[in-house]
């Protein structure tokens, strides 16, 4: 009986073994030394296991191939398949040498500020370039700033998911102007036509009474969907191994398919997936063979590593290809950002989309996922591909953005668009933009340009200042009519080199906060709600209940996104005291 027990025992762990797999390899770093102790996530079973003192790691498996993330502290996380008996040899990058290539990129210029170099990786390997806010500048010595108009939205939706999980929001992931693009304040349709519609308002500053908040309302025209130029669109999607999450792969799957919906006949779409390779999975489609665009997008299953850099060489190939003068001409590309083969830093990215770019055809880029999102990757690509970037964070941000605002997504009506503020400085003591921050790796220096930005199809900028009266605190309010700006908008219509400008005269028309318009009495309960995430020094210890009691007061009922926004400021609340108990224990 016990010969018999043995022999089963035997037979059984003999089947075993015949279903086993073995992946080897070794990682090094880009010196080619050896890397001790590195972890190694298996992404089908969860189970984690670390590289041995030299460097190598052996590991059985029941599947021929799997996904793995490895990581190490101080080193580039990367995500690669694995293939049973071939020896892999992977190479980690040192935050050091990824972060000392990285290129400066103005959002705003006002004041020579001192400023460091720094990269930040948050928990989770999720990474952000780090901001420093706008200081206060002195009117008379700097009467003029300017900032570049953009619609990017997805910092909203990326704070949205951190509050969800009930977790602390990196500083550096808030984006105040994004914030408030994400709600589309105080829209107003431009007159006769005309490509933009500028107003400003004047109100009280609820975190620094002796200061006032001056709004400039810019607003783009809408182009109706049956008059707006066919579309040249080229999906590019990311299906590596890192995409096989359910907030990844599967929602852009979902929220690629919703676009689709919205296409007419005259519009054209190819499909560029990558993972392991690139491959076009669907040359050029009119938009009305929606059923077959749908499949295509249906069929896509992660798989590989990242070769983001062929990537999106392929895609500009592609689009180049089926150039058409009379199109919209776009990029979107969907992905968590993580490129892991070939050019991956962001000056690499940069300097690529730079060199692949071509006139009239844009690069617009869509974030998903946590635990690897390349922030900071995505909006160096956005900017230099003249398009803009978005954050999915459910399927509602993708209805949001890619059905209701489809106008908005895919058709410019300007591009090279930035504001130019000059104050009155009898008018204006100091003045300082919320949002529009500059990385910290700027330094003063009179060469830097500012990029203008893309803006879309019946889309808005509110842009905030916090300003200083010249004289007593309410003189602002005594001085009815008196000019305190000029506002000059330069921008350049699509497929036309000359550049425009607009002129506007901002007015003191002061306000007080609770008689204003509502949607100024959000934005400011929005831009106090960013200024406390990012722990502005501007705000002194002013609580989430004053935020929470403003949006209270200023909410529309019939808004979803702003009663929305109204129950992420009470989880807000909740999440930044609990950190305030225990730090007191």
């Amino acid at each position: 009986m016990k010969k018999l027990l043995l022999y089963i025992f035997f037979i059984l762990f003999s089947g075993n073994l015949c279903a086993q797999y073995y992946f080897t390899g070794e990682i090094k770093n880009t010196n080619g030394e050896l890397l001790q102790n590195v972890k190694i996530l298996i992404r089908s079973t969860r189970m984690l296991y670390y590289g041995g003192n030299d460097g190598s790691y052996g590991i059985t498996s029941k599947t021929a191939t799997d996904s793995a993330t490895f990581s190490l502290d101080g080193y580039e996380t990367k995500i690669i398949q694995l293939k049973n008996a071939a020896f892999q040899s992977l190479v980690l990058r040192s935050f050091s040498a990824k972060l000392t290539r990285s290129t400066p990129h103005l959002n705003s210029i006002t004041t020579d500020i001192s400023k460091a170099k720094r990269f930040i990786i948050y928990p989770e390997d999720d990474s952000y370039f780090s901001f420093i806010e706008n200081q206060t500048a002195n009117a008379k010595q700097y009467p003029n700033t300017a900032f570049s108009l953009n619609i990017d939205k997805a910092s909203y939706s990326n704070i949205h998911r951190f509050l969800n999980f009930k977790t602390e929001v990196p500083p550096d992931a808030v984006h105040i102007e994004e914030l408030l693009n994400y709600f589309g304040l105080h829209y107003r349709e431009p007159d006769n036509n005309e490509p933009f519609k500028i107003e400003s308002f004047i109100t009280d500053c609820p975190w620094n009474l002796k200061n006032k908040l001056l709004y400039l309302a810019i607003n783009a025209k809408k182009i109706e969907l049956t008059k707006v130029p066919p579309c040249n669109l080229i999906f590019l999607l990311d299906a590596s191994g890192s995409m096989d999450m359910p907030n990844k792969l599967p929602l852009i799957k979902a929220a690629f398919q919703l676009l689709v919906k919205n296409l007419r006949p005259e519009d054209t779409v190819s499909i560029i997936i990558y993972g392991g390779s690139v491959e076009t999975i669907l040359p050029p489609t009119s938009g009305s063979e929606k059923q077959k665009l749908i499949q295509a997008i249906e069929q896509i299953t992660p798989n590989g590593d990242t070769p983001g850099e062929a990537a999106i060489r392929a895609a500009y190939k592609a689009a180049e290809k089926t150039f058409n003068k009379k199109a919209n001409n776009k990029i979107i590309l969907a992905t968590d950002g993580d490129f892991n083969v070939a050019q991956t830093t962001e000056e690499e990215l940069e300097k690529l989309v730079e060199k692949e770019s071509k006139a009239e055809i844009y690069l617009s880029c869509i974030g998903v996922g946590n635990g690897n999102l390349k922030d900071s990757s995505l909006h160096v690509l956005a900017k230099k591909g003249s398009g803009n970037y978005a954050y999915l964070d459910n399927i509602n941000d993708a209805e949001k953005m890619l059905l209701k605002e489809m106008t908005q997504t895919i058709f410019a009506v300007a591009n090279n668009a930035s504001v130019n503020v000059e104050f009155n400085t009898e008018v204006i003591q100091q003045y300082r933009l919320i949002g529009f921050d500059n990385k910290k790796d700027l330094l003063p220096d009179s060469t830097l340009t500012l990029p203008g930005g893309e803006i879309g199809s019946g889309s808005n900028v509110l842009a905030t200042f916090e300003i200083t009266p010249a004289s007593s605190l309410d003189s602002i309010n005594k001085t009815f009519q008196q000019k305190v700006a000029d506002v000059y908008l330069k921008y350049n219509l699509p497929g036309e080199a000359a550049t425009k400008q607009s002129r506007y005269i901002c007015l003191n028309d002061y306000t007080p906060l609770k008689n204003i318009d509502k949607d100024i009495r959000f934005a400011t309960a929005v831009n106090w709600f960013g200024l406390k995430l990012r722990t502005s020094k501007f705000i002194g210890v002013t609580g989430w209940t004053d935020i929470e009691n403003l949006a209270l007061t200023s909410v529309n009922a019939d808004d979803y996104l702003q009663k929305e926004f109204l129950t992420l400021v009470g989880i807000a609340k909740k999440v930044y005291a609990k950190k305030k108990k225990y730090s007191s224990d």
